[in-house]
């Protein structure tokens, strides 16, 4: 098994708006409780790799990005990896567009985005593949309360503008008996949102759609809806910003890696009350079907988010990567495969959830990824 102290080669790749992965030293196989142990895939695959290969989007993918960053520096010390976490929708902007190589979104490309894409990437349908499975959290800063617990419906009105203070009688109800949220306070609801087109704004809404079509009526959206006010945001980094460093008394939703020390809501699934762990969000793909008419290049999900099954975690984002299966450039397409294959490697997953909180694919997506990756020239 290859090792990789993570740790000491992650430092210069601190993300502020581009990650950069400068050329590494090699990981060596120093022991301590810092390593991080895995096979990184097909050592072929990365023999004679150089140059700058860049991305950008998600930015829920930021803290992940970055891990696979300082990895793929250890296996490829001779590229440079570039990723800009500007969010889903410039991702797929740029990738379109032919400024970005690869991008990450966590939304699949809608048909009008998949035709234009076809069209960048010389006539071929694009990959689109999974890299990991993240809870949304449903973040918190509240005066007195520790622990807080959501049904649907009482999260849709919050976000919605139609409950407006933390002691209304939905909010107490759903949490009858908490002893972390007994003193809910007379006070305001600050209700933060992306201000920016989001995939995680899009997951966020869809849930909400899905489970209080009657509280939430914008439907699934990327760009938030004015009519239903609340606070802007731009990126995950404003959202936790504005929960942790504004006014007290607010809510927000942002990718569970990024949530620091932020109070986290449990969410009411049939019966009981789940919170954002990686292994319960990661069960939802078990009972989410495939995405109609995906294509053979395309290992998308429409999520269950309304499943009442034990132990799962419903508001999530499955992150994806976007790629050409042929590229004009073949160094590039060498760089594209590499970066993918390591990403998709034993050690790139367990890095991935390791410094990013996000869920492995489970052993038979992650094959399914890989023979996705095998196409790209």
């Amino acid at each position: 098994m290859k090792r990789t102290s993570f740790r000491r080669v992650a430092a210069p790749a601190v993300a502020t708006a581009t990650i950069f992965a400068l050329a590494a030293c090699g990981g060596g196989n120093e022991t301590g409780e810092n390593q991080i142990e895995g096979d990184s895939g097909d050592a072929s695959v990365y023999e004679g790799l150089t140059g700058t290969l860049t991305g950008g989007g998600a930015s829920s993918q930021k803290s992940a990005q970055a891990a696979w960053a300082a990895g793929f520096g250890t296996v490829a010390p001779d590229v440079t990896l570039e990723y800009a976490p500007e969010g889903s929708g410039a991702g797929r902007e740029n990738f379109i567009s032919g400024g970005y190589k690869f991008a990450g979104t966590d939304s699949y490309l809608k048909a009008e985005e998949l035709a234009a894409a076809t069209e960048t990437c010389m006539g071929t349908a694009p990959i689109q593949i999974p890299n990991y499975v993240s809870p949304i959290a449903i973040i918190f800063n509240v005066d007195g309360v520790t622990d807080l617990q959501l049904s649907p419906t009482t999260l849709a009105d919050i976000f919605a503008g139609k409950i407006t203070k933390w002691n209304d009688p939905a909010i107490v109800a759903d949490n009858e008996g908490n002893a972390g949220a007994a003193n809910l306070p007379d006070a305001a609801i600050r209700a933060v949102h992306r201000s920016d087109e989001s995939g995680t704004t899009e997951n966020f809404t869809e849930y909400l759609s899905k489970v209080a079509a009657e509280n939430w009526t914008a439907g699934a959206i990327e760009t938030w809806p004015k009519e239903f006010g609340g606070e802007g945001a731009k990126g995950t980094d404003g959202v936790v910003k504005s929960v942790t460093d504004g006014e007290k008394n607010a809510i927000g939703y942002a990718d569970a890696s990024q949530a620091g020390q932020l109070g986290q809501a449990k969410i009411k699934v049939g019966e009981d009350f789940v919170g954002p762990s990686a292994d319960a969000a990661a069960k939802i793909l078990d009972v989410s079907p495939p995405a109609e008419g995906a294509g053979e290049n395309a290992l998308v999900f429409d999520l269950a988010h309304e499943t009442t099954e034990a132990g799962t975690y419903p508001i999530v984002l499955t992150s994806y990567l976007l790629a050409c299966q042929q590229y004009a450039d073949a160094e590039t397409g060498k760089l594209v495969k590499g970066y993918l294959t390591y990403i998709l490697s034993e050690q790139g997953q367990k890095i991935g959830s390791d410094e990013a909180g996000s869920a492995p694919l489970s052993p038979k997506l992650s094959e399914q990824a890989k023979a996705i990756v095998e196409k790209i020239s």
